[in-house]
């Protein structure tokens, strides 16, 4: 997630003094940025490697003068409410999370005698439990308990904002990721309130300038060659949703 999104749906949806809460905080941007607004956070992660990385992000956020506070907790966001204080249940005012549809991360790339090698490009493995590793069908039931969960800590009126994109399954089988999480979104008892467009590129001059690695620019440059009309990705869905009456 880019830092500006969260800080600008953070400071949309919440006000100092808030509690903000990512179940899936990978290296902890969003709390990183509610700490530096103000607000409180508390995020969940299932991969030691990253609540390591978030911690380490959040001791530097507070020796950055942050006026928040954050904490991160190792383990399943299936079973959050055996994760999180019990004391934030109801006090929750932003679930803000974006789901690992993809085990694959940025990574690190050099080239060798041998041509490029990638490190640090996934995202835990199998055997973790990590959702991303297990197909579509297992990763919308499991938001789905992960939203459901979250309505427990949501307070009355509170807000859920979810960022995702589109993405292939296969080189021409393109997923509705967004209106599948909506649908998930719904299923708890979430009220969708907006459905916005997160820029993931400058616009400079009138021209879109992307983010994409070299190794995307190649994907579409190849599949492009093959006939295929693939386009890099310049924006994510963000899907803004409230909690409702009933859960």
């Amino acid at each position: 997630m880019l830092p500006h999104l969260a800080a600008h749906a953070i400071s949309s949806y919440t006000a100092p003094g808030d509690l903000v809460f990512d179940p899936m905080c990978g290296s902890g941007t969003t709390l990183v940025e509610a700490m530096h607004l103000d607000r409180h956070g508390i995020g969940i992660d299932i991969e030691p490697r990253f609540t390591a990385l978030a911690a380490a992000n959040i001791t530097l956020a507070r020796s950055q003068g942050a006026a928040g506070t954050a904490q991160v907790f190792t383990g399943d966001a299936t079973r959050l409410l055996d994760l999180v204080p019990a004391s934030a249940v109801g006090r929750v005012a932003l679930v803000l999370t974006s789901p690992p549809y993809g085990r694959g991360t940025h990574g690190l790339v050099r080239m060798t005698d041998n041509g490029v090698r990638k490190r640090n490009h996934l995202y835990g493995d199998r055997e973790s439990g990590n959702l991303a590793y297990g197909g579509w069908s297992r990763l919308f039931d499991g938001f789905a308990a992960i939203l459901a969960a979250s309505y427990r800590l949501l307070r009355p009126g509170g807000t859920v904002v979810i960022t995702c994109r589109p993405v292939r399954r296969q080189r021409d089988d393109l997923i509705d990721l967004p209106g599948e999480l909506l649908a998930v979104a719904q299923s708890v008892g979430l009220v969708p309130v907006q459905r916005c467009a997160a820029m993931l590129a400058a616009v400079r001059d009138g021209q879109i300038v992307h983010r994409a690695s070299m190794f995307g620019l190649m994907a579409v440059r190849k599949s492009r060659s093959e006939g295929l009309p693939v386009h890099l990705v310049a924006h994510e869905d963000v899907l803004v949703l409230r909690r409702g009456t009933v859960p």
